[in-house]
């Protein structure tokens, strides 16, 4: 129920995030910035979310780089203290994901799996568990970059760069506005 309600709320700003500046302004708006993550603290106080998208990306099928099309490419953290949602990461990669597979994050030589989501939401992936996204955020608090390898419903693999400058400094800004 908390995942789906997380990729509801996230594709929503995602769609806001992503859209014409003139659309955004009279919707929703980052709320803050700090380097490459910014700051989203839609209608609703008590629910805050960090997004950045990747500053490099990468997709190889049968060894060999290809061109590929995809959707928004985002990892976020989600904060809803009301309904027990503490620092959620999530990511979508802007495909379904293979179905069976894992969504792999590289932090400072750790590795995380991540579970793609299942029928509407394949284009998602979680950590298993609560402990999981808290040790993944503590990695993102301690390194300078995250990598993000995937495996489309197609059979590409793509590998998504994201910087995480600014990610804690983004994070504590979420962490207040949710208080």
């Amino acid at each position: 129920m908390i995942r789906t309600l997380a990729t509801a709320m996230a594709l929503t700003i995602l769609t806001l995030a992503t859209a014409a500046p003139l659309a955004q302004a009279q919707t929703n708006e980052s709320v803050a910035a700090f380097r490459d993550w910014s700051v989203f603290n839609p209608s609703d106080p008590r629910e805050c979310y960090i997004v950045s998208p990747p500053v490099k990306t990468e997709a190889r099928r049968n060894g060999s780089t290809v061109s590929v099309r995809r959707g928004d490419i985002l990892l976020f953290v989600t904060i809803r203290p009301d309904e027990g949602v503490d620092k959620e990461v999530s990511f979508t990669g802007g495909y379904p994901f293979r179905e069976g597979s894992s969504v792999d994050v590289s932090i400072g030589g750790t590795t995380f799996q991540m579970a793609p989501g299942a029928d509407d939401a394949r284009e998602w992936a979680w950590p298993p568990s609560p402990e999981r996204d808290a040790e993944m955020i503590a990695a993102m608090r301690r390194g300078a970059s995250a990598t993000v390898t995937a495996v489309s419903s197609r059979g590409t693999t793509t590998i998504d760069e994201f910087s995480l400058l600014g990610f804690t400094a983004a994070l504590e800004e979420a962490e207040k506005l949710c208080r």
